[in-house]
């Protein structure tokens, strides 16, 4: 599909910051990252694990890549986390008048019946990545390549959550997956949405000093 044009609400973002606190996806305290750093916040995207709350996950992902102007023909998701979040993401894009395939890669190549690593629509056109997170981008690295092997371009990549901290040098995860690849990466909410959701709640707004802090250590 095309690209739409920039969404004049992005209420949505926000709305998904305060529904991911509500269903624990979101928390606070103190965790440590695959960096080693000391987080005062996590999200797990995998506690998205019930059919109302994957259901409404999709709903945020189909307005995140709308909203992104990101153009795409289809989907794609990174095993393991990726399967289902694109496929639920072409479900609710088909519900709201978009209807694209999606494909998704196997970890091991399949020998027999269908066999190879790729299952579902063929690669081809213009593919946008789905995945939860960027952390190390090594989920984006191999599906850029399997992409481009099959002679398909690789859109943008579309995540959960921009944590918009460094990766492995001044710039964020996202910006460097973006600059390494060529590739816009949006994600339903970031960092700031985080910030301005808790800034907007009375029983939450305590934990802004310690993320700020964080923020100010470790932000891109």
């Amino acid at each position: 599909m095309d690209a739409a044009p920039p969404a004049a609400g992005q209420d949505f973002r926000r709305e998904f910051v305060d529904f991911a606190i509500r269903i624990g996806v979101l928390r606070f305290g103190e965790f440590k990252t695959k960096a080693g750093r000391l987080s005062p916040y996590f999200f797990n995207a995998g506690l998205f694990h019930d059919g109302a709350s994957l259901g409404a996950l999709a709903r945020y992902y189909a307005r995140a890549a709308l909203a992104s102007g990101i153009a795409f023909d289809m989907l794609f998701g990174p095993a393991y986390k990726g399967i289902t979040l694109a496929a639920v993401t072409a479900v609710a894009l088909a519900e709201m008048g978009h209807n694209v395939p999606f494909s998704y890669n196997r970890k091991e190549a399949k020998d027999h019946g269908e066999g190879g690593s790729i299952v579902g629509a063929p690669l081809a056109g213009r593919v946008l990545i789905v995945d939860d997170v960027i952390s190390a981008g090594t989920s984006v690295r191999e599906s850029e390549a399997l992409i481009r092997a099959a002679g398909a371009t690789p859109a943008g990549v579309l995540i959960a959550l921009d944590r918009q901290e460094r990766g492995q040098g001044a710039l964020s995860a996202t910006q460097e997956v973006s600059r390494d690849y060529g590739v816009p990466v949006a994600a339903i909410a970031t960092l700031d949405d985080v910030l301005a959701t808790l800034a907007g709640r009375d029983d939450l707004r305590d934990r802004l000093p310690a993320i700020e802090a964080y923020r100010r250590q470790y932000g891109a």
